[in-house]
């Protein structure tokens, strides 16, 4: 028989242990996290300061900051109180409370990125109708449902975690508490825990990506159908930065989590999935909206 026990404590050992690199990585994780709490709080001021920048879009954008502000305050603080007093021992109730905040953030955030490709959907190939539905009534309703479905997704979902019992080691080869990493030290895991992150994976991941698909072929389809050329450069130009911070976020996701267990490749793929992806997202949207620029200047 295996030997079962309730998570009591984690050790977090991420980067192999190294001690030569810690004080690279400290500054690194460091300046990532300055750099990416400062953009993005330049974001959400621009944006709730700025008159002209109350739209749906720019709503959008000043909560997407606001999710990825979150997202990294959620990890690297953590990381880097453990590089500098060499304590790596997590109790279950951190981590636990870390997973419940990362799932809520990732939840969020994906779904954002949904409902930023159905206001470009609406803005290319309704547009008549975009003012009367996405209205500031709307909006305001989409953004507390967002927020209200991740808070309770998580919820549900960590309760189903606390379940789990360890028969292996409990290190985690990892710089935080995420999911992949706390199965891999399980050996009694309950139904309704996979039962969820299947559902989850389903419903705020895949269904959400393929809509996305289908939504931006439908905005190419309508762009290439433009006969003046200077109407197809602002419309592409009014997509192209969501369009690439989807392909970076849900590239360097799926990649993170569908990985084999192979450490480096692992921590380099949540790094950028958790920290850069954050910190690069406003320099995307800033770099390739001029409203945001002129704004950014002004104050």
């Amino acid at each position: 028989m295996k030997n079962e026990t309730s998570f009591q404590y984690f050790y977090i050992l991420p980067f192999s242990g190294e001690t030569r690199s810690k004080p690279f990585i400290t500054a690194f994780f460091f300046l990532i996290y300055v750099v990416g709490v400062l953009i993005n709080s330049s974001i959400i001021t621009v944006i709730c300061l700025e008159v002209q920048l109350h739209k749906p879009m720019y709503l959008f954008i000043c909560n997407l900051s606001i999710v990825d502000i979150f997202y990294t305050s959620v990890m690297v603080p953590k990381l880097l109180h453990m590089l500098l007093s060499g304590n790596h021992i997590v109790s279950s109730a951190q981590c636990y409370t870390q997973l419940y905040f990362i799932v809520i953030v990732g939840v969020a955030e994906e779904i954002l990125l949904f409902a930023m490709a159905i206001d470009r959907y609406i803005a290319i190939c309704d547009p008549l109708h975009y003012h009367q539905i996405m209205n500031r009534r709307n909006c305001i309703l989409i953004t507390i449902g967002i927020w209200a479905a991740a808070v309770s997704n998580s919820v549900i979902f960590v309760q189903s975690a606390l379940h789990m019992s360890s028969c292996h080691s409990q290190v985690i080869h990892q710089f935080y508490c995420d999911v992949k990493s706390l199965t891999q030290v399980t050996c009694t895991t309950s139904q309704l825990f996979y039962l969820l992150n299947g559902t989850e994976i389903l419903v705020f991941a895949f269904i959400p990506l393929m809509c996305i698909f289908i939504s931006y072929a439908k905005i190419f389809s309508a762009i290439f159908k433009l006969k003046s050329t200077e109407s197809r450069k602002k419309s592409f130009s009014t997509c192209s930065s969501h369009v690439t911070v989807i392909t970076i976020y849900y590239g360097a996701g799926l990649i993170g989590y569908f990985i084999p267990d192979y450490q480096v490749l692992s921590t380099v793929f949540n790094i950028l999935y958790t920290n850069i992806v954050p910190m690069i997202n406003p320099i995307i949207y800033s770099l390739q909206n001029s409203r945001i620029q002129s704004a950014l200047v002004g104050i």
